[in-house]
């Protein structure tokens, strides 16, 4: 009998980030880089999955003090371009961790995540400095050895719920929230029965009153107070259109 088993995905909820302190004075570069590239890409923990980035801060000191085995300081050489022709520039990494040892660290971490967006998230959370001091006491990172597996803790804990003020709870056939209504002025009775308040006209009514009609205006212009009297008719039958003019038949004409 075989069972089956969901795989697990780790959600957002699940990662919680750390940080981590390496002293790399005296390492090997190149194990220093497949180290710091394990703590960055979150092997060390149990809910690592390759697509997702489940890994931790990682703050390395004293990158002056890395060094190379082998020779590889007068063979290995480091190459730029800026994109322009005849824009090919190499230094050897004699000189590099000479004057630049945090680059030569960067470079190296760089070379072992994955070349996508997500290895380019996750290289934001290396720090490198040459010297044995950084500015990052606030997180309170924890020192970690060259090789150690960092401690697993289990998943973070959930959060307790939010215990926020519930709004008044809403009436189902306005929507507004249920309670006594509070009064804030007198209602239109009150108004209508409150004395010394005299109803103001309308302005319809007043634009009635204030504006005389154009035939009283003609007449006043006249000096009649009465009105014209009205326009006789003609005792003269309206003479239809068309009536005048008969059609003459063919039989006629000939």
């Amino acid at each position: 009998m075989t069972t089956t088993s969901r795989t697990f995905s780790p959600r957002p909820r699940d990662i919680e980030r750390r940080w981590y302190v390496v002293d790399a004075d005296g390492a090997v570069l190149g194990r220093l880089a497949s180290e710091v590239a394990k703590v960055l890409r979150g092997k060390h923990k149990p809910i690592f999955a390759p697509h997702v980035d489940t890994g931790d801060h990682v703050i390395v000191v004293n990158a002056r003090g890395v060094r190379l085995t082998g020779g590889k300081e007068n063979e290995k050489v480091y190459y730029r371009h800026s994109g322009y022709p005849g824009g090919l520039r190499e230094i050897g990494y004699a000189r590099l961790l000479a004057e630049r040892p945090a680059l030569a660290v960067e470079k190296a971490v760089k070379g072992m995540l994955p070349k996508n967006r997500l290895g380019r998230e996750m290289i934001t959370k290396l720090k490198v400095y040459a010297g044995a001091d950084h500015p990052h006491e606030a997180q309170q990172p924890s020192p970690l050895a060259l090789g150690a597996v960092p401690r697993w803790e289990g998943l973070p804990k959930p959060k307790p719920p939010s215990t926020k003020a519930q709004p008044a709870p809403k009436s189902s056939t306005t929507g507004k929230a249920s309670g006594p209504r509070k009064k804030t002025g007198p209602t239109r009775g009150e108004k209508a029965a409150a004395p010394g308040r005299a109803r103001k006209p309308s302005t319809s009514a007043q634009k009635k009153e204030a504006a005389p009609t154009r035939r009283r205006k003609a007449s006043t212009a006249r000096g009649k107070d009465a009105a014209p009297p009205p326009r006789a008719k003609s005792s003269s039958p309206r003479r239809k259109k068309g009536a005048g003019t008969t059609r003459r038949s063919k039989t006629e004409e000939s």
